[in-house]
């Protein structure tokens, strides 16, 4: 039996990340991300989490939970403790509608609750994602308002712990 495992990526999946950011799908979802990778795999941050996920030890996806509080950008503005938030994206087109990306989920969303502190999880799809959107809402995740981060238009969506399914 296949199943994703997750584990941290290291400098010699630089070139992986970075082909995966220029595929036309994870471009569509994230336009205008920037992800400085030959920093990020140098200087991990205590406010952030990222995580390559792998078929039998074939890289498919990649994730990251980040402290909404505690990142440096202020990417979510002011918010309290206690929050998570997830972006995650498939690889290759070709792995795409297989069950790998909500498997991912389902692992990220333990790992955001295994802290007992930690009561809602945020992602904020482009509003114009609407596979995303339902991908979200099947995994329990309800909206909460729509929202511009930078030049993207989002919907916000939320996941409480008492609404976690697994």
């Amino acid at each position: 039996m296949s199943y994703i495992t997750l584990r941290t990526p290291t400098p010699g999946d630089l070139s992986l990340l970075q082909h995966w950011e220029k595929q036309p799908h994870v471009i569509a979802a994230v336009p205008n991300d920037y992800w400085a990778w030959e920093a990020e795999l140098q200087n991990p941050a205590a406010w952030r989490e990222q995580l390559i996920a792998e078929l039998d030890d074939r890289p498919v996806g990649f994730l990251q939970i980040i402290d909404p509080a505690l990142e440096e950008t202020h990417y979510w503005g002011e918010i309290e403790e206690n929050y998570r938030a997830i972006d995650i994206w498939i690889g290759e087109a070709e792995d795409l509608g297989k069950g790998y990306g909500t498997e991912m989920m389902r692992k990220a969303i333990d790992r955001c609750f295994v802290d007992p502190k930690v009561y809602t999880i945020w992602i904020d799809p482009l509003e114009s994602n609407k596979d995303a959107i339902r991908f979200y809402k099947r995994l329990g995740f309800e909206f909460v308002e729509r929202r511009r981060f930078g030049q993207d238009e989002c919907a916000v969506y939320r996941l409480e712990r008492i609404n976690w399914k697994k």
